[in-house]
């Protein structure tokens, strides 16, 4: 039986049942099964491991790093060199489409990038 996690052992004991049905198909009694972990595995790392505010600025560089993207690469979302430049520099803020884009081509969450970068946290 499925019960909220409460503890590392069962934390532990939902990751290990995971793994073994990571491959389930969706809308089965296993795929189910899977969704349901995942989530609560999710929540409980949420409250269990919280992360520290991150810098927009600094995720898109270390993702970009993660990916080994060059600016040029984020020219079709962020626009020409000077406007990155600027961006980087956190002298021109990211706009919502940029922030989308951003997030479909480097995989973060929307939430990393409308966070406050550390110069607007000064």
């Amino acid at each position: 039986m499925i019960k909220i996690i409460q503890n590392d052992a069962t934390y532990q004991k939902y990751l290990a049942r995971i793994d073994e049905i990571f491959d389930a198909e969706q809308r089965t009694d296993e795929g189910d099964e899977l969704e349901l972990l995942v989530t609560l595995v999710r929540l409980y790392e949420q409250e269990t491991f919280p992360f520290p505010s991150l810098d927009p600025i600094e995720a898109i560089k270390n993702r970009m790093s993660d990916l080994i993207l060059k600016n040029k690469d984020l020219e079709p979302i962020m626009g020409d060199p000077g406007n990155i430049s600027k961006i980087f520099k956190g002298k021109r803020s990211l706009t919502v489409e940029m922030i989308r884009g951003l997030s479909e081509k480097l995989g973060l969450p929307v939430e990393v990038l409308v966070g406050k970068s550390n110069k607007e946290l000064a």
